[in-house]
């Protein structure tokens, strides 16, 4: 006797506790709802999660923000890729919209780890199919996880609000660092605009700290786009805004897409040297994050998109025209 099946696909979302709203905007666009799940921690700090309908056989995304508290946002997301494997989805997508320990992609020297490496073995051990994530701090981590993973840019949206906002000024794009000049060429390029460089030397043996900053390129009289992927402590943005208000810039507007904010970061940006910092919601920006000069542009249309392209087997490189 021959056996049939009718069954038709089914795209789920699914979402840890560390930025919800973000997974909840996402499923709107997609017209459907966030999968009920149930998830606490015990009091030793274990987490547990459990969802409360089945996901049999479904094309699940697993949507997480790592933020403060990475770690406790790693595990959990974690368990949920393990608990929809042992549940039998038929596909499981890992959703981190800001990868976790992203800038620890090589060993700078002997008997240091390659956190992000773990990272991606971690998410494959625990049952994950592919990995989508957006800006990545170096593009080569793509390479370290065994399967697919859909590398997302924030550039055109946050090229395009800049443009739109600041464009009919004297617009100078600058990279805070040498790793960054790729990128803001491709910006300067978008945008039609002269391209700054500014070298900063770096400590090794001391985090979150610059020990100088030279500026190669004219600045004077400009506003200047200072781009990045993230600001942490906003320690390197604002001592390039600093450097290039000394060499006479009329205006400092940061654009970035990851914005971690530690602490003294809110401080910083908003003590007036820079002029306007705009961002995106890949992490949850709380109430004590937010200051006058900042505009939060939502990642939601971009992600939901890309979740659509994948489940229905289209090429998510057609989000990005000229960038393929």
């Amino acid at each position: 006797m021959e056996i049939t099946a009718n069954n038709s696909k089914r795209l789920v979302i699914v979402s840890g506790r560390a930025h919800q709203a973000l997974a909840d905007e996402v499923a709107e666009i997609l017209g459907t709802k966030v999968v009920p799940t149930t998830a606490y921690d015990f009091a030793n700090g274990e987490t547990f999660v459990r969802y409360e309908e089945s996901v049999r056989g479904v094309d699940a995304f697993v949507i997480q923000s790592h933020a403060q508290g990475i770690n406790n946002w790693v595990m959990e997301q974690l368990l949920m890729v393990d608990a929809l494997k042992r549940a039998s989805a038929k596909r499981i997508t890992v959703v981190a919209p800001f990868f976790p320990y992203a800038r620890q992609d090589k060993k700078h020297k002997g008997r240091e780890p390659i956190s992000a490496r773990l990272m991606t073995d971690l998410f494959k051990v625990a049952g994950a199919n592919r990995l989508m994530s957006v800006d990545l701090h170096t593009p080569q981590i793509q390479g370290f996880f065994d399967g697919p993973v859909d590398h997302l840019w924030a550039l055109p949206m946050l090229a395009d609000h800049c443009a739109e906002r600041w464009g009919n000024e004297d617009l100078t794009v600058v990279s805070p660092d040498s790793g960054r000049v790729r990128v803001a060429d491709i910006w300067a390029e978008r945008l039609g605009a002269p391209l700054a460089i500014i070298h900063k030397r770096r400590d090794p043996d001391v985090p979150n700290q610059v020990s100088s900053h030279e500026l190669v390129g004219d600045v004077s009289g400009r506003t200047c786009l200072l781009v990045d992927d993230m600001i942490d402590t906003a320690g390197t943005i604002v001592a390039a805004a600093k450097t290039l208000k000394e060499k006479g810039a009329k205006k400092v507007i940061v654009a970035t897409t990851h914005a971690v904010f530690s602490p003294p970061a809110v401080e910083r940006l908003s003590s007036g040297i820079v002029d306007h910092v705009v961002v995106t919601n890949t992490l949850p920006i709380t109430p004590d994050k937010q200051f006058e000069q900042l505009t939060v542009l939502s990642i939601a249309p971009l992600i939901a998109a890309a979740i659509s392209a994948v489940f229905g087997d289209d090429s998510v490189n057609k989000l990005f025209p000229g960038h393929a």
